[in-house]
């Protein structure tokens, strides 16, 4: 076994708000992917951290917040200023209400055991800048430290060396929270059977794939080499 090897689970916003029934923003069988990812839960990553969206209610990604007609939900769009840096923008999709602060739809869903769970983090706090990653807001130019999750710190802190992510959406916050996480220099995976995305089409599951692999992100499935390796931590 590399001695070097620490491998990290990051759990992207499984909350109710994203999941079926109910879920105001809901991914198909989102809620489905829970027993997998309970499973995964039981091998011996050295970190294993669970994400939330955690919005305030005037938060900038809420179509409600923009005036007419500039304002629906999945077809408008809006560019956000980086708050220190007004030449530095992103262009961002606007969403339906979700996973605001004290609401159900912002908690995990129960079928997740967070009992096995090391640490939550809950992201998009700062209502100025859309959050789709786990680590940052997409401005680098400077980065806005007040929406920092410090989940790279946490990482670190545990020496971790690999991360696999798994969750929601794959097309959106697990595809950026596995991106940044190679840019902080973890080798980086995304677990297939354990992510849903907003698109299922399958171009669209494609094209998503293409982007991680150009940024250094493998996609993997559950009996691979990868997790094999996890596994087979138990023995040592």
């Amino acid at each position: 076994m590399d001695n070097e090897f620490k491998p990290a689970l990051i759990i992207v916003d499984l909350q109710e708000d994203f999941c079926p029934p109910n879920g105001a923003l809901a991914v198909a069988e989102g809620r489905s992917i829970a027993p997998t990812i309970n499973n995964l839960l039981r091998l011996p990553f050295v970190k294993k951290i669970a994400t939330k969206d955690f919005h305030p209610p005037d938060h900038v990604s809420f179509a409600s917040n923009h005036l007419e007609p500039h304002n629906k939900p999945f077809t408008s769009f809006v560019t956000i200023p980086n708050p220190n840096n007004p030449n530095e923008t992103h262009t961002s999709r606007l969403w339906p209400i979700h996973c605001v602060q004290g609401t159900p739809g912002a908690e995990l869903i129960p079928e997740l055991n967070t009992s096995l769970v090391d640490l939550v983090i809950e992201k998009g706090q700062d209502s100025r800048v859309e959050m789709y990653s786990a680590f940052e807001a997409p401005f680098r130019h400077p980065i806005v430290k007040e929406a920092s999750s410090k989940l790279a710190q946490s990482l670190r802190e545990a020496g971790v060396t690999d991360v696999f992510v798994v969750g929601l959406a794959m097309d959106y916050c697990v595809q950026s929270t596995a991106i940044d996480a190679v840019a902080e220099g973890f080798k980086t995976y995304v677990i297939s059977e354990a992510t849903r995305a907003v698109d299922s089409s399958e171009q669209s599951w494609r094209k998503t794939e293409k982007e991680c692999d150009n940024a250094g992100v493998k996609f993997i499935a559950l009996a691979g080499e990868e997790l094999a390796k996890v596994r087979s931590m138990q023995d040592v």
